[in-house]
């Protein structure tokens, strides 16, 4: 008999279950969309729409309530500055289930857990950019970086080349050097001088 098996233990203990309630949670927060295994998505469907019905009150008292489940500040942020906002003439209800079918591999079966509103080529609403659209952001500074960084290099490599042809010059310094040898070999039969009077005395 199934007497006080109240919830799947989804093959992990406690802890580890836990932080991957934390981390679905603020996945779902973030992309209001996620896809998992059927078990989880049961699982974690209440998880979230208490977390909804918590948010449509924004107080401090809510916030650190919501805050004990999802460690991320800023989900915390948009959980109550967008989300809750969009539900509150709903009186539950927030998220759906949609079964994918089974897994290949191992046919697992898999659902997509995402909020009722969520529409499929819209992107979330957030109040910080997402990852790729920062990611595009960087790569189109660098470009512009480079594109000037180009035009400087341009500019200076007359400059190198002119310091380039006036290295004969320094080859002139160079032989100057090359004497410089020449005079410590007339010094050295000296020492030998000084040793062979050395030696003689």
């Amino acid at each position: 008999m199934r007497h006080g098996m109240s919830y799947r233990k989804l093959g992990r203990t406690s802890g580890h279950r836990a932080a991957m309630f934390r981390n679905q949670l603020a996945s779902i927060i973030e992309h209001e969309r996620i896809v998992t295994t059927l078990p989880k998505a049961k699982e974690l469907r209440p998880l979230i729409e208490k977390l909804v019905t918590l948010s449509r009150e924004d107080s401090v008292h809510n916030r650190r309530q919501a805050a004990r489940q999802v460690l991320d500040d800023a989900m915390v942020q948009k959980l109550f500055a967008t989300i809750a906002p969009r539900f509150t003439d709903r009186p539950g209800g927030y998220t759906r289930i949609v079964k994918l079918g089974p897994r290949r591999g191992d046919g697992t079966e898999m659902a997509i857990l995402e909020f009722i509103d969520y529409e499929l080529g819209k992107a979330p609403a957030t109040s910080t950019a997402s990852k790729g659209e920062a990611k595009a952001a960087r790569k189109a500074k660098k470009a512009e970086e480079g594109a000037e960084g180009g035009e400087e290099t341009a500019e200076k490599k007359p400059k190198k080349t002119a310091a380039k042809k006036s290295a004969p010059a320094k080859g002139g310094g160079a032989k100057k050097s090359a004497s410089k040898p020449a005079a410590s070999k007339k010094a050295a039969p000296k020492k030998g001088a000084t040793r062979g009077a050395k030696k003689g005395s």
